[in-house]
C-alpha cells in the first residue's frame, strides 16, 4: 500500500471526471435529450490536471499523452460558450500555469526524467502500445467534438463523441486490467455505462415523433 497517496490523486481526479459525467447525465435525463453544462467542462479541467499528475507518478506515458492532447480542447469549449471571461482568478491562473508549472517541475526538480517516463522498462511493449491506442481513440473523441462544435459555433456532445467515448473507455478499462491500474479499471468501466445511457438518448431524441 505504499502507492497509496499516488492511487489518491489519481482516484480524486476520476472522481471529478465522474462528477462532470453525472452532471451531465442528470441534466440530460431531465431534458429527455443529451445537454453539455458549463460544470462539464470546468470539472474536466480541473480532472485532467490531476489525472496527468498521476500519470507522471505512475511512470504511464499513455495517461499523460491524453491528458496533453485535451486540455486545450477543454478550455476552448468553455470559450465557445462564452463563459471563460467569467471565471474567478483562481481558476483561470490555475488553467493557464500549471502546463508551464508541470513542465518546469520535470525538468528542473523531479526525480524522474522524460526518458525514464517514456522507457517504461518494466512494461511489455505491447501494454504499452495498447494504452497508447486506447489513448488515441478516447482522446480523438473531443477532437471530433471540437472540430463539430466549432462548424456549429456552439459547444455540443454528438453522437460521435459518445461512440468513441465508448470504444476508448473498453480499450482503456482492457489496459488497466494489465496495468493492474485501479484508478482506470473503476472509471472506465463506470464511464461505460453513462456513455451507453447517452448514445440511447441520442438515438430515442432523433427518432421522429409516429405521431407527427
Amino acid at each position: 500500500m505504499e502507492n497509496w497517496p499516488i492511487f489518491a490523486i489519481g482516484f480524486l481526479a476520476q472522481l471529478l471526471f465522474s462528477a462532470r459525467l453525472i452532471s451531465q447525465w442528470f441534466l440530460s435525463e431531465k431534458s429527455k435529450e443529451v445537454e453539455t453544462p458549463v460544470l462539464f467542462w470546468k470539472l474536466s479541467l480541473l480532472a485532467s490536471i490531476l489525472l496527468f499528475t498521476y500519470g507522471y507518478l505512475r511512470d504511464d506515458f499513455a495517461i499523460m499523452l491524453g491528458q496533453f492532447l485535451i486540455y486545450g480542447v477543454y478550455w476552448r469549449n468553455l470559450f465557445l460558450m462564452n463563459e471563460w471571461k467569467n471565471r474567478n482568478i483562481f481558476f483561470k491562473g490555475l488553467v493557464i500555469i500549471f502546463p508551464f508549472a508541470i513542465a518546469a517541475y520535470i525538468t528542473f526538480f523531479g526525480t524522474q526524467t522524460w526518458d525514464d517516463v517514456l522507457r517504461s522498462e518494466d512494461i511489455a511493449g505491447w501494454i504499452i502500445a495498447l494504452g497508447l491506442v486506447a489513448q488515441i481513440v478516447y482522446t480523438s473523441r473531443f477532437f471530433y467534438q471540437w472540430y463539430y462544435s466549432e462548424v456549429n459555433q456552439e459547444s455540443s456532445l454528438p453522437l460521435g463523441f459518445w461512440i468513441l467515448s465508448l470504444i476508448g473507455s473498453s480499450l482503456l478499462f482492457t489496459y488497466g486490467i494489465f496495468r493492474e491500474d485501479p484508478v482506470l479499471m473503476a472509471a472506465h468501466f463506470f464511464g461505460a455505462l453513462i456513455y451507453m445511457r447517452d448514445i440511447y438518448l441520442l438515438k430515442k431524441s432523433n427518432k421522429p415523433d409516429p405521431q407527427a
